[in-house]
């Protein structure tokens, strides 16, 4: 009876972490290159004080399909068609990521929606010259991207976007809600023929239809858990009861 307990319990932990992550996926929904997530459960083997054992992990998988790529008409958003990241610095630290809502700070670095510096071929991408080069009638420098990354400022060429590459994706480590780490640096390769799409970005790739039915699927199997773990309580109860008379 104490065994059902601890089953009933542990199968309500995997139905709240569930949703957990259908509320995360949810919640990202609008975020520029953000990858969905699913959550499935690893059987480990282990020895508890010399007894044979066995245990669920939750683990979390990343869905790297890609997401729509976006119209928006401004020359600084980045799409990726294919595969691929880009590689941004922030706080000295080095992330993947499909984030492509690009803007030129006010010192003329290449940042991300969330202001991290976007990597060039030696470094963070920074063209001042796209504000030196602007007239005093306000026309701004034109300012091109073609598809391999290269970047052209009134034709000239100044830097290439650096796009990325991992053989095994399942290494990579999610970092917020945008970003991917990889722990061992010698997995990543550069993209050989990397598309890019100027005047796009790539949307978030989660369904919403999906996990909204994945979402009221694990609500039924939590109420039934519930339901079931009740009916455990009130067996014991009257099992315990029944003995007190004796």
């Amino acid at each position: 009876m104490i065994d059902r307990f601890q089953v009933q319990m542990q199968a309500l932990q995997m139905f709240s972490r569930a949703q957990e992550v259908t509320a995360n996926n949810l919640a990202n929904i609008n975020t520029p290159g953000y990858k969905g997530s699913t959550l499935f459960y690893k059987l480990l083997d282990e020895n508890v004080n010399g007894v044979q054992t066995q245990r669920t992990v939750p683990m979390n998988q990343t869905n790297f399909s890609q997401g729509e790529l976006e119209l928006t008409g401004n020359m600084f958003d980045i799409g990726i068609s294919g595969s691929g990241f880009f590689m941004v610095e922030d706080d000295g630290q080095q992330f993947l990521s499909r984030d492509g809502r690009f803007r030129l700070d006010t010192d003329g670095y290449l940042v991300d929606s969330s202001g991290a510096n976007v990597m060039g071929s030696a470094g963070p991408v920074h063209i001042p010259e796209y504000f030196q080069t602007s007239d005093i009638y306000g026309n701004n420098s034109t300012f091109e991207v073609s598809k391999d990354g290269t970047i052209r400022i009134n034709d000239q060429v100044h830097d290439k976007i650096r796009v990325v590459n991992v053989a095994d994706p399942s290494q990579l480590e999610r970092r917020g809600n945008a970003y991917f780490a990889v722990t061992n640096t010698t997995a990543l390769q550069e993209e050989e023929s990397p598309e890019l799409m100027q005047g796009y970005f790539e949307k978030g790739n989660v369904d919403a239809l999906h996990e909204m039915v994945d979402m009221m699927k694990t609500m039924q199997m939590f109420d039934s858990q519930q339901r079931a773990l009740r009916t455990t309580d009130e067996t014991l109860s009257a099992a315990i009861n029944s003995l007190g008379r004796f």
